[in-house]
C-alpha cells in the first residue's frame, strides 16, 4: 500500500495521507513519503498549487503512537529515535513552508496533535464543516511543543497557549475565527470549494507565486525597514520577468496575457 497518492488535475498536484484504517497517522513511512514527494513537486515547473488531504474519516491524527511505543524497547529508551522523529517530521513540515508553490490543506473529520500542526504549516487551509482541531497530547501526559511551532505562528498566542494547555478542540468555524484555516465548507462542497480557490491561484503567474510566496515567510521574521529593503529588490526582480511584463502589457491593452507558465 502507498502511504501518499498524488493525482495532478492540471496545474494541480493532489496529495492524499493514505493510511485511513489509522487516521492518516505522521508514521516514519508517512514522513518519508511526503518529504520525498514535496521534493519531487519543488522540481516540477508544471504543478503550480498542492492539495494536501486526507484519506477516510479525517485528516491527520497526528503521530503514530504504536511506532513510538515500540522505540521504547531500545536500550536508550527510545531517545535517539524520538529525537530522530521529531526532527525529519520538523524537516517535513519546513518543507511545506519552503516549497515553491502555495500548499493548500483539504481538512475534514480530525487534525490533531502533529495534523493540526500540518494544517498550520500549509499556505492556506479549507476544512470541512465541523471538523476538530487540536493540540491535544498534554491529555496524554505529552505536550506539543513541537505542533506548538506553528500554531503560534498561525493564531494569537493566548489562544495556541490556552488550546496546548487543555488539549480542548475547536470546530472549523472556531479555526477559521482564530487563523488557523481559510475558509469553511459544506462537508459535500469541501473538494469543490477546496479545487475552486486551488484553481484561483493556479491560473496566476507562477513564477510571481513561486517568488511571492519565498518573500511572504521571509520578509515576516525581518524588522519593518528590512523587510521593506527586501521585499522591494525582490519586486525589481520581478518587474523584469518576461512574464510579468507580458501581465502589465496585456492589462494596459485589456486582453488576456500570453503567459509561458515556466
Amino acid at each position: 500500500m502507498s502511504h501518499l497518492l498524488r493525482d495532478d488535475k492540471g496545474a494541480v498536484a493532489h496529495l492524499t495521507l493514505n493510511a485511513p484504517e489509522r487516521l492518516n497517522p505522521l508514521s516514519d513511512a508517512m514522513i518519508a513519503a511526503l518529504v520525498e514527494e514535496l521534493d519531487r513537486i519543488a522540481n516540477d515547473r508544471s504543478v503550480r498549487v498542492v492539495v494536501l488531504k486526507g484519506a477516510g474519516r479525517a485528516f491527520c491524527a497526528g503521530h503514530d503512537l504504536k511506532e513510538m511505543t515500540a522505540a521504547r524497547g531500545a536500550d536508550d529508551k527510545g531517545r535517539a529515535a524520538f529525537k530522530d522523529l521529531f526532527d525529519r517530521c520538523a524537516e517535513m513540515m519546513q518543507k511545506v513552508i519552503h516549497l515553491p508553490q502555495p500548499v493548500i490543506a483539504e481538512v475534514h473529520g480530525l487534525a490533531a496533535a502533529a495534523g493540526c500542526q500540518l494544517v498550520a504549516s500549509c499556505d492556506m487551509a479549507v476544512a470541512a464543516e465541523g471538523t476538530k482541531f487540536g493540540v491535544n497530547g498534554v491529555n496524554i501526559g505529552l505536550f506539543c511543543s513541537t505542533p506548538m511551532v506553528a500554531l503560534s505562528r498561525n493564531i494569537p498566542r493566548k489562544h495556541a497557549f490556552e488550546m496546548l494547555t487543555t488539549g480542548a478542540f475547536v470546530e472549523a468555524a472556531r479555526a477559521q475565527e482564530l487563523g488557523l484555516i481559510n475558509r469553511v465548507a459544506p462537508a459535500n462542497a469541501l473538494s469543490e470549494t477546496t479545487d475552486e480557490l486551488a484553481q484561483t491561484v493556479a491560473a496566476k503567474l507562477g513564477s510571481a507565486v513561486r517568488t511571492g510566496k519565498e518573500a511572504f515567510y521571509r520578509q515576516i521574521e525581518l524588522p519593518l525597514a528590512e523587510a521593506y529593503e527586501y521585499t522591494g529588490a525582490v519586486m525589481v526582480e520581478n518587474m523584469l520577468d518576461r512574464d510579468t511584463e507580458e501581465g502589465i502589457k496585456a492589462f494596459l491593452e485589456k486582453r488576456t496575457p500570453a503567459w509561458s507558465q515556466q
